[in-house]
């Protein structure tokens, strides 16, 4: 008779704890997952995908206003965002229908209820005791709120999928990827949107010069900026209009205000402080390069150990606990020179150093840009340039960093990302032959 009602439980089904969970089934092991929401997890049903939905959606407001210097005469375009609203939310219940099926199909137990620990080899999982050898917890993390009065009248980017109609006037808490990348698709639909920022810059991490370039092109789109503005007070005057006030004594009147100002560790009521596992300072669980919490038998992946709060990580990561435990092929991630980009309008696509992080850190570098309007924004008289730059050790001529911002900016990283990852050189990148027209060929012609 089995010791355990399970090998292998995982709490969360996001894309962590779905891959880690099928890996292992995969070698052999009987596995469980419970979901207290919705299978597919952050990235799937209110994160990544419905957000780039609703990128490639407010994007044709450029294309269809380009569209006739290209010929193209379109009568009596318009926009109805109930039906972009409806179609998005059709596609996430049809990929959270997929990931059930991928669950099914790789003979994992799915339990729709809240689980929590009881002890290292016990839950309660829907007011079930249930039993497993080795616990995986993938619960991500959920949005930030607000800190001060009135902080609650706040939305926050799980609520954006689902309002009932746009706001004509809308402003937004924080500096990050999820601030600025709702910022442009307000715009793009025609809102007024404001951007609201605590400290002295947004997108902190990413290169300066980038950053710049994208602050000027979003400043000319009417998207406005202010800083050094904390939150004092949040407070509805009707039922339509906010009067929003910073502690600098400014005030904003919006129709909408959302709160995009980070990611916690979603832990609360788990049951961690009742097993003595280790948390950070914010919350988030503390793991080796292992993905093992102080608890033997008791692991973590993704968002909920704030490493890198990305999808494709959290993936790897379960994956890589699967191996491991199961499957007798130990391996572990390597969270250094990470890809990334910023949905922004136009994109914002990174990996490894930035200029100043490399002259830090290295001492000589050598900086190649290439600073050009992309073919279509020509022809479109659209006035918006786009920026690339590499950065390479003088030392080695080896590739440390590349960083971009302009049109399809995160499908042409990926491929130089290889190229970073890997510690290619310029010379080797300088050999190669460019195709053209295109705007790739920009990274190939930097001399």
């Amino acid at each position: 008779m089995a010791k355990y009602d399970y090998d292998y439980f995982v709490i969360g089904a996001g894309s962590g704890g779905v891959r880690s969970s099928r890996i292992a089934s995969g070698h052999g092991a009987k596995v469980g997952i419970a979901e207290e929401h919705r299978v597919g997890g952050t990235c799937v049903i209110r994160g990544c995908v419905p957000k780039k939905l609703l990128v490639i959606g407010s994007h044709f407001a450029e294309d269809l206003e380009d569209a006739a210097r290209f010929g193209w005469n379109i009568e009596g375009k318009s926009f109805d965002w109930n039906c972009l609203r409806d179609n998005l939310l059709a596609d996430v219940d049809r990929l959270e229908e997929a990931y059930k099926n991928t669950l099914s199909s790789h003979d994992v137990a799915l339990h729709e209820a809240r689980a929590t620990l009881e002890d290292a080899h016990t839950l309660n999982v829907g007011g079930r005791t249930i039993t497993a050898d080795k616990i995986l917890i993938a619960t991500g993390s959920r949005p930030g709120q607000l800190d001060c009065p009135g902080g609650d009248l706040a939305i926050t980017s799980n609520d954006v999928f689902h309002l009932d109609r746009l706001p004509e006037r809308v402003v937004i808490a924080g500096g990050g990827y999820i601030a600025t990348e709702f910022a442009g698709i307000f715009n793009e639909l025609g809102v007024d949107v404001t951007v609201v920022q605590r400290s002295d810059r947004i997108l902190r991490g990413y290169d300066h010069s980038v950053v710049e370039r994208l602050m000027h092109i979003s400043t000319i789109k009417g998207i406005q900026f202010k800083y050094n503005s904390p939150f004092a007070k949040v407070e509805r005057q009707d039922d339509d209009n906010l009067l929003i006030t910073t502690e600098n004594g400014e005030e904003l009147e919006a129709d909408l205000l959302l709160a995009a100002i980070g990611r916690p560790a979603n832990v609360d009521g788990l049951g961690l402080e009742a097993l003595g596992i280790e948390q950070k300072r914010n919350g988030a669980i503390k793991v080796d390069e292992g993905s093992r919490t102080n608890i033997d038998n008791i692991f973590a992946v993704g968002d909920v150990t704030d490493r890198v709060q990305l999808t494709p990580v959290a993936i790897r990561e379960g994956h890589a606990l699967a191996d491991t435990l199961f499957g007798g092929k130990p391996w572990t991630v390597d969270h250094g020179c990470v890809p990334s980009a910023v949905f922004s309008h136009p994109p914002i696509a990174s990996v490894g150093l930035t200029e100043g992080e490399a002259r830090n850190t290295l001492g000589g570098v050598d900086v190649y840009t290439s600073d050009f309007r992309a073919m279509k924004n020509v022809l479109a008289d659209r006035n918006e340039r786009a920026l690339y730059k590499l950065v390479v050790d003088s030392a080695t001529g080896r590739l440390v960093g590349a960083h971009m911002i302009g049109p399809d900016a995160p499908e042409i990283m990926q491929g130089l990302a290889i190229a970073v990852k890997a510690g290619l050189t310029k010379q080797q990148i300088d050999e190669t032959v460019a195709i053209h027209p295109t705007m790739a060929e920009e990274i190939v012609l930097m001399r």
